[in-house]
């Protein structure tokens, strides 16, 4: 088991876009939403992924995600999905040391953008870009299973 800590935002302009270094397509969708054990399905691009997250406590959380065949990712969001079903765009930007992801949210979510960055420890200190702006994480607003 692994655990996640992650820092969340909004995104106050898309200046991110030429410091990006890869773009990916991805398509997503919830078997279990609940803030306890949520259950997401992910194609990204040509790969796919089915990963368990428990409960967050502040910025940090367990995760567990396992590679699976697209054709079954895909088959489970058409399927078994509960709730919409996510699109978005997820820019990968170098600043300063550490690694952020940029989502542009397509569909109904046209209009959201949010940035993360994943830590080592909560503690860890890092820079903000210029590109961002309020920090959400922890609002359950701003959880993709809430989207």
């Amino acid at each position: 088991m692994a655990k996640e800590i992650e820092r969340k935002y909004l995104v106050t302009n898309s200046s991110y876009r030429k410091a990006a270094t890869e773009k990916r397509n991805i398509i997503q969708a919830y078997l279990n939403r609940d803030p306890k054990a949520t259950v997401r399905i992910r194609v990204t691009d040509n790969f796919a992924y089915i990963t368990v997250k428990g409960k967050n406590e502040g910025a940090v959380r367990d995760e567990w995600e396992y590679s699976i065949p697209v054709n079954d990712a895909l088959a489970m969001i058409e399927r078994c999905a509960t709730g919409r079903i996510i699109k978005k765009t997820r820019y990968i930007v170098p600043f300063e040391g550490h690694i952020w992801e940029v989502d542009e949210f397509g569909g109904e979510l046209e209009g959201l953008t949010v940035a993360e960055i994943e830590l080592s420890a909560p503690d860890t200190e890092f820079s903000l870009p210029a590109f961002v702006g309020e920090e959400v994480t922890g609002n359950p607003q701003y959880y993709n299973s809430s989207l």
